[in-house]
């Protein structure tokens, strides 16, 4: 049995346990290699921070500088700066993303008096991610979306479902890398889809 995935440094957070630590030998196992390879691993522990801001606002000009870059205003689009990466959800509302630590400090300062919200939502998801050649058809199985490259690609991010788990998906390259942002509590259902999804991916290609 594997050693659970836990965060470092010491503390508290060094004894946290990953949603999907138990299965982190079955993700390795369900590796495809070659010109059909996909691989599943798991990011655990992003920093994940819902804001809320007018975005014609005076504070979300602060936020911007906070972070360094603009916030995203069209469904779909995201914005990166260093370690973070802004998705937008909704007119007023946005998930930030970062590997590194204080964000939702910052970003609360930045926001001061003004009306808006930012709330640490890191406990609430954690993140999956496949790659691979085959990675878009592995994702095909059970998405409901057009994945194409001519419709979708790097940079692009939305709310969807894929089996009959509701996610946060973001292609992160061409290669493609997708990563999944499923309720931590519906990841290891998620996991076990696609690794079975991923099996397809170790025999011949049908025509």
């Amino acid at each position: 049995m594997a050693e659970p995935t836990t965060g470092t440094g010491s503390g508290p957070v060094a004894l946290c346990t990953s949603p999907l630590a138990h299965l982190e030998d079955r993700m390795r196992a369900a590796t495809v290699t070659g010109v059909r390879g996909v691989a599943l691993t798991e990011r655990p522990f992003l920093t994940m921070v819902n804001l809320r801001v007018d975005p014609a606002s005076e504070a979300a000009d602060r936020v911007a500088k906070a972070l360094g870059t603009p916030l995203p205003q069209q469904c779909g689009h995201t914005t990166a700066s260093g370690a973070h990466t802004i998705v937008w959800l909704g007119p007023d509302e946005w998930l930030v993303l970062s590997e590194g630590t204080f964000v939702a400090a910052g970003l609360k300062e930045a926001l001061g008096a003004d009306p808006g919200s930012v709330v640490d939502v890191s406990a609430n998801r954690t993140t999956l991610e496949l790659g691979g050649p085959a990675a878009r058809q592995v994702l095909e199985k059970g998405c409901p979306l057009d994945l194409h490259p001519r419709v979708f690609g790097p940079g692009r991010a939305v709310s969807t479902t894929v089996g009959p788990v509701a996610v946060l998906l973001w292609q992160v390259d061409d290669e493609p890398t997708y990563r999944l942002f499923p309720r931590s509590s519906f990841a290891d259902y998620l996991a076990r889809w696609l690794i079975d999804a991923m099996s397809e991916c170790r025999g011949p290609e049908v025509p």
